[in-house]
């Protein structure tokens, strides 16, 4: 007799008929959709306080509402993969505030920077996804930051979860002389009619999306799971490029081009049905393959159109073109003018490391000298919106006095970190003390150096500052130092860009965080020696020796 085919295993596909959750995450959300959480918040955790919280909503429905347990403190990054969730838990909370396309004006910054003094001991951090982070958060106090922030428009509804996160944008949507598109219409139009309904509060895990005109390419399109990227077509009108299945971590993918025109008034429903395919395809069985980029791998652009058109859809979408390629700055930073004859002013904190009083400042100043118009963007940085030409100076001056640089070294312009073992409950190292404290240095070290060099510092493996497409990116890890004794450390990849190609790993290359600075300072100087005209960071460290790289 033939051997029994042994049928293939279900990866937890929703339209292929696997309903039933296969894993802890799945059963939960199936329990109790994360969005309802929000009223337990408010009637039962916030009155009873922290030992009230059911543990499936501590880990898992809170983060519907942008809220995680911090690390306790005093706990080292050689615990981090053996202690369990309840030893791992403090009993303060992380809340992120969800800034779709970076937009702010000066009344909702002063309200953040009013929560963060209030309720989150002074801390504010900005991070590359346009998002502000607070810590040191009671339960007891969340419905009081909710209703103040609702107040003036602002929400953290999904920005965490398996949801549809902030909608990343160009922070000069509608400004900028030489944008393609005004994204802002569109982030908004998706933003309110699907942030927070339940028709995709369950996804397979997190979702990222990315909405854009800019021709510096700010958002970094290629690493989000669904992107659209301004364009203009054959007959001249403008629209977007569509790219699907982007995404880091531990398996980094670039996004793929559907070679699809999307016209402005489709974004919303095309999105809806990227984010459906997601929903219904999606891998739910094992978490680490529930990302999109996985099920784009299996199935390729031309198949993941074809089922987008004919069965989410209902009509095809023209063939369009592909965007131009970003230019050598993909960020904001520095005094440019608007369409308008008045400037945009952007500027670099440490490491996107801030606080409430200093965002109280940073409002304060875009009132005075520009209209009140603040935006966060996808590199940690701020940038205040229409100042007249005689402003520009006096508020440049103004930041400086702050630690807010408008003309930055190549180091703090380009110098990102996650949040580490400070806060955060995967980190291994620290990492925002350590890029401020490299930053400085590098400065003393290397002050005449002006080329490109993005570093970027993550705490873990995974990638939350995006090290896979850093020049030099590095990955907290526990390494041996010169006496044998385990210490905080990093593994370096070297060369990486965003779109192109991900960082290179040199065997054994690794240094401890004591050592960092000295490494990095060693490997720019034969970078800054060897390197032709033109010649790019990344492309010298495609032909260098190995011996030059450690």
């Amino acid at each position: 007799m033939p051997p029994a085919t042994r049928r293939k295993r279900g990866e937890g596909q929703w339209a292929l008929g696997y309903r039933e959750p296969l894993n802890k995450n799945e059963e939960n959300k199936k329990n109790d959709d994360g969005l309802n959480v929000r009223r337990r918040i408010i009637d039962i955790y916030a009155k009873r306080g922290f030992d009230s919280i059911d543990p499936a909503d501590l880990r898992g429905r809170f983060r519907w509402y942008g809220l995680y347990t911090q690390r306790r403190p005093g706990i080292d990054g050689g615990k981090t993969a053996v202690l369990a969730d309840e030893e791992l838990d403090d009993r303060y909370f992380m809340l992120r505030v969800r800034v779709d396309g970076g937009q702010l004006d000066a009344a909702q910054l002063r309200t953040i920077a009013d929560i963060s003094v209030k309720y989150a001991r002074g801390t504010a951090d900005i991070t590359d996804r346009q998002n502000i982070q607070l810590h040191w958060v009671e339960i007891e106090n969340v419905p009081a930051i909710w209703e103040a922030l609702e107040a003036v428009g602002l929400s953290t509804t999904e920005a965490c979860g398996d949801t549809p996160r902030v909608i990343i944008g160009c922070p000069l949507a509608g400004i900028a002389a030489d944008e393609v598109i005004d994204a802002s219409p569109a982030i908004r139009a998706v933003a309110d009619r699907y942030i927070g309904s339940p028709e995709f509060s369950n996804l397979p895990r997190k979702f990222k999306t990315a909405i854009s005109g800019c021709r510096s390419h700010c958002t970094v399109h290629e690493i989000n799971d669904v992107a659209f990227v301004g364009v203009v077509n054959d007959e001249g009108k403008a629209g977007y490029d569509l790219f699907v299945g982007g995404g880091l971590s531990t398996n980094p993918m670039f996004g793929k081009r559907l070679g699809a025109f999307v016209a402005p008034e489709r974004v919303p429903e095309v999105w809806a049905g990227v984010t459906s395919i997601f929903r219904d395809y999606g891998y739910r069985r094992l978490r680490h393959r529930a990302r999109l980029k996985f099920l784009m791998a299996d199935w390729g652009p031309e198949k993941f159109r074809e089922v987008l058109e004919k069965e989410y859809l209902g009509y095809a979408l023209p063939d369009g073109p592909a965007p131009t390629p970003p230019l050598p700055h993909r960020d904001h930073v520095g005094v440019h003018p608007q369409r308008d004859g008045r400037f945009y002013v952007g500027f670099a904190p440490r490491a996107g490391r801030v606080n409430g009083e200093l965002l109280r400042t940073v409002a304060d100043l875009a009132e005075r000298y520009g209209s009140g118009r603040v935006r966060t963007t996808t590199e940690q940085k701020m940038v205040i919106l229409d100042v007249p030409a005689e402003n520009t100076e006096p508020l440049a001056e103004e930041l400086a006095a702050h630690d807010l640089q408008v003309r930055p070294s190549v180091f703090r312009r380009q110098t990102m970190a996650c949040t580490g073992i400070e806060y955060c409950k995967l980190a291994i190292v620290e990492t925002k003390q350590r890029a401020m404290d490299l930053i400085d240095e590098l400065e003393k070290r290397l002050p005449d150096f002006d080329q490109p060099l993005t570093i970027n510092l993550n705490g873990c493996p995974n990638a939350c500052a995006r090290i896979q497409v850093a020049d030099i990116g590095l990955k907290g890890q526990l390494v041996l130092d010169e006496n044998g004794d385990q210490v905080e450390g990093f593994q370096i990849h070297l060369g990486g860009q965003v779109g192109a190609s991900f960082g290179r790993k040199v065997r054994g290359l690794k240094t401890t965080s004591a050592g960092l600075t000295d490494y990095i300072e060693r490997v720019v100087r034969k970078y800054d020696e060897q390197r032709r005209d033109g010649e790019s960071f990344a492309d010298w460290v495609e032909r260098a020796d190995e011996a030059d790289l450690k």
